[in-house]
């Protein structure tokens, strides 16, 4: 769902850390006092179930615990800048909002045939379906597991589609993945003022 020359088979792959994750009655805390764009990413979230490192493609989905809906909330680069790390970009606590709940792979026949939309505050941002992926839950699952060891409770987001857009304070965000789930969070700014700005 990206432009050619942009998806992992050519630039790879990125991690999240996992104090970024909260779930479906969580709050989207933006830093406090920022003047950044932050923006909105619907994706569809593969939880792996069993371990494997150089998994092939044909055997990829075997190792699919389950589906879930995932927001991948971005801070943009400043025009202008230094390009900061995307793992930092993408990390902030609450910044990766997983759920509303766990759906076995078994409910899930085939993860290349699903609507993925998203909303703001009632408008229609992202609306595409799983098989326009540019690289496919096996795929994504055959190249991680070429570098890396996956373990059971590893999630892997797969992709946003096009409609990618800012969210600020006081928005609500809903996104809705077909056989999935769907959930809508707040966004808020952060209580505390951190010392490094943002």
């Amino acid at each position: 769902m990206t432009k050619p020359g942009n998806s992992a088979n050519e630039i790879g792959f990125f991690l999240k850390t996992s104090s970024s994750v909260c779930g479906p009655d969580s709050t989207i805390l933006l830093p406090r006092g920022s003047t950044r764009r932050f923006d909105h990413e619907s994706e569809l979230a593969a939880v792996i179930g069993r371990r494997g490192r150089n998994i092939p493609r044909a055997q990829a989905l075997e190792h699919v615990f389950g589906y879930a809906c995932l927001m991948d909330i971005t801070m943009r680069l400043e025009p202008g800048q230094p390009a900061e790390e995307r793992p930092m970009r993408k990390s902030f606590d609450t910044f990766t909002p997983l759920g509303p709940w766990l759906v076995t792979a078994d409910e899930v026949p085939d993860p290349q045939a699903l609507s993925n939309q998203l909303w703001v505050n009632g408008e229609l941002r992202q609306s595409a379906n799983t098989r326009d992926m540019t690289v496919d839950v096996a795929a994504l699952i055959e190249l991680i597991s070429s570098v890396m060891t996956l373990n059971p409770g590893d999630v892997i987001a797969t992709g946003t589609p096009e409609g990618v857009g800012p969210i600020r304070p006081g928005d609500s965000v809903r996104i809705a993945i077909e056989r999935v789930g769907d959930m809508t969070l707040r966004v808020a700014e952060a209580e505390d003022l951190a010392p490094r700005r943002y």
